[in-house]
């Protein structure tokens, strides 16, 4: 991984650092193939378990770098563009396929592409100075982009979707954490905290359960009926059941102490 993305792996967590501190974390080339190569790698990767978003300095991520993709593009250009256009898309999409939970510590701006980022991660914790934006429209674009138009309205219904997304206003953290859309919010080292509760409590699950809980929400909320949803929760447990650690699970929660699972 380049400099513009640091990781740091321990204990079954990847802190996963935006850093471009000087770019507001604006996504770069560098940084947009970096976040696709991790996410990426972390589907086959059973021994990390948790994941940890963040953006160092003073924002989380301003977006997309437009001084490093500044000008319209030709029509010689085009194809060019739509795959630059799809490897940032693909960030969000490769979220939501990795199999691990991943926890957004959001600071500041979180403005374009890394408002994509915050949602596209299953649980946010954010700064009272944190701010969300679809900038695109704001910029010439469409306010519908890498995935926002997909989140948003699933997450704060279609009205309040419609109100940022045709607007390019910005939501803060007050709004965010009314709307449902962030957990909690506080002071960053109060944040850092949070998250590391979060982890203690998701890594007293069984890797398979976690997996499948993270995989379950993901595909729920495009289920068709509630059959279908209950049909894919039956499939989990027994899977669950079958895994060998169900037994260790039973037997600690029964004994009063923490499991070891394999």
């Amino acid at each position: 991984m380049g400099e513009s993305l640091v990781i740091e792996e321990r204990d079954g967590v990847a802190w996963v650092t935006l850093n471009r501190p000087e770019r507001l974390n604006a996504l770069s080339r560098e940084l947009i193939r970096s976040l696709n190569h991790y996410f990426i790698e972390l589907y086959q990767r059973d021994e990390i378990r948790v994941v940890v978003l963040r953006g160092a300095g003073r924002a989380f991520c301003a977006g997309l770098d437009l001084k490093e993709r500044h000008g319209a593009p030709t029509e010689r250009q085009v194809q060019e563009a739509l795959n630059g256009q799809r490897e940032v898309r693909d960030i969000m999409v490769n979220m939501r396929r990795c199999p691990q939970p991943i926890i957004a510590l959001v600071q500041g701006s979180a403005s374009g592409g890394g408002f994509a980022l915050a949602l596209a991660s299953d649980i946010r914790l954010i700064t009272p100075d944190a701010r969300f934006n679809a900038a695109f429209i704001r910029i010439g674009l469409g306010g519908c982009d890498v995935g926002v138009s997909y989140f948003l309205p699933r997450m704060v219904g279609s009205s309040v979707a419609a109100e940022y997304l045709l607007t390019g206003r910005f939501m803060d953290a007050g709004r965010a954490h009314q709307l449902g859309l962030a957990s909690r919010v506080d002071e960053l080292p109060a944040l850092e905290e949070e998250a590391r509760s979060l982890i203690d409590d998701m890594l007293a699950t069984t890797p398979l359960g976690l997996r499948l809980t993270k995989d379950a929400l993901g595909l729920a909320v495009d289920l068709p009926s509630l059959e279908a949803v209950v049909a894919l929760e039956d499939r989990n447990q027994i899977l669950c059941v079958k895994d060998d650690n169900f037994a260790e699970g039973v037997a600690a929660f029964l004994e009063k102490r923490p499991p070891r699972y394999a």
